[in-house]
């Protein structure tokens, strides 16, 4: 990439007059960084460390000593932004679909092809140029609704909201499934039935796009996660309690998790846990305590009688955590 072409895309100021006029590539990593490549400099403390490696160009929007005049020092407003730009360009002319999707598509998505056509963009801007730069095989696209760098995307496509793939069940707990799809039956599989629209409507992506997938083996772990527990909150074998702890670290699925609870399990006593700063978020339903510590939470599951407690922004590690305090036993006098 030419010297000009780099101030021009990311609105660089150019500090000095180097001898340079191209780069060959572009690294943000000391690690991947070659002779003659620019150095995006997330961390300026990495800067004189890149020139002794042979960086032929810094962008950095911090304070620097120009150390080295033969090079060119390029400051911007935010290397954030610079890069966003950076990438934008890259995939200018790049044939690859892309689609925006929810944290529970884009896991089961990566679950269930392994697919060096695929890749999922769910991190920083910095993860997302690692995944791309040289990235000279992705076909299909899938980035979290929640990724802040959208504009580095020319085009986003609507992703399938109905679908022909119909996943046949034909028989289901809370947390497991036996279905057929494709005529092959996937028999108790560890996924709950309130994941099957989204895995119908990923399968009917990779089939429009010509993906290979597989679902015989895979678990989405974390999201809307059992954990069978007794009276002491100890964890027991799943399936082997009438007591289970639903977690789910994200806010976005818990409304439709609560639906599905009061659809599949109305017989049972259900308590739905959350954050007290999102209780606004519930004020047509019953069953609702809130919770400021894990300890709240705790206090909660030990005191209130349930079959499932539906644990919002939390993970399963909250049970690892020392927090569940056992009462001393009280000394006492024989006579």
């Amino acid at each position: 990439m030419r010297l000009e072409n780099v101030i021009a895309l990311t609105d660089a100021k150019l500090l000095n007059k180097p001898s340079i006029s191209s780069f060959n590539s572009i690294s943000l990593k000391l690690s991947s960084l070659k002779r003659g490549d620019l150095f995006i400099a997330n961390n300026p403390q990495d800067i004189q460390e890149a020139i002794r490696l042979g960086a032929y160009g810094v962008i950095f929007d911090s304070q620097a000593n120009i150390s080295d005049v033969e090079i060119a020092w390029m400051h911007v407003s935010s290397v954030k932004d610079a890069l966003s730009k950076i990438l934008r360009f890259h995939l200018l002319n790049k044939n690859i679909s892309i689609y925006e999707c929810d944290e529970i598509t884009l896991k089961l998505a990566t679950q269930i092809t392994s697919s060096k056509e695929v890749v999922a963009i769910g991190g920083n801007i910095y993860d997302a140029f690692e995944i791309l730069w040289n990235n000279n095989h992705v076909s299909l696209l899938l980035f979290l609704d929640s990724f802040k760098y959208k504009n580095i995307f020319i085009s986003v496509k609507v992703f399938p909201k109905i679908t022909p793939c119909k996943i046949n069940i034909i028989e289901q707990t809370l947390f497991e499934t036996s279905f057929i799809y494709d005529n092959i039956f996937y028999e108790r599989k560890l996924l709950s039935p309130f994941f099957i629209p989204y895995l119908e409507n990923i399968l009917q992506l990779f089939k429009n796009e010509k993906i290979q997938y597989n679902i015989s083996s895979f678990n989405i772990k974390n999201h809307f996660q059992a954990v069978f527990i007794n009276n002491n909150l100890e964890e027991k074998e799943f399936g082997t309690s009438e007591k289970v702890l639903i977690f789910e670290p994200s806010f976005q699925p818990v409304l439709s998790q609560i639906e599905f609870l009061k659809r599949q399990a109305g017989w049972a006593k259900i308590i739905y846990i959350i954050p007290a700063y999102r209780q606004n978020k519930f004020t047509d339903l019953t069953n609702i305590l809130t919770y400021n510590t894990k300890l709240d939470i705790i206090n909660i599951i030990k005191t209130v009688d349930f079959h499932f407690a539906l644990i919002a922004e939390q993970n399963a590690l909250l049970l690892k955590e020392n927090l569940i305090i056992k009462q001393p036993k009280q000394l006492t006098l024989d006579l």
